[in-house]
């Protein structure tokens, strides 16, 4: 085998990965997915946290 061969087969390997991921963060900023995300998230917590009694005094 030829080191060009190696090397070449790792740029390769390294550009699709990097290709890939910029593909998905790309895809999850443009459809807004991490604040429809944090969105759901916050809805199900302040069901949670609601159901709690609370005595605040000050």
């Amino acid at each position: 085998m030829k080191k060009g061969c190696i090397i070449g087969r790792i740029f390769k390997t390294l550009i699709g990965v990097l290709a890939a991921t910029v593909g998905v963060l790309f895809t999850i900023y443009f459809l807004n997915l991490d604040m429809k995300l944090v969105g759901w998230l916050y809805t199900v917590l302040n069901k949670f946290h609601d159901r709690k009694v609370r005595d605040v005094q000050f």
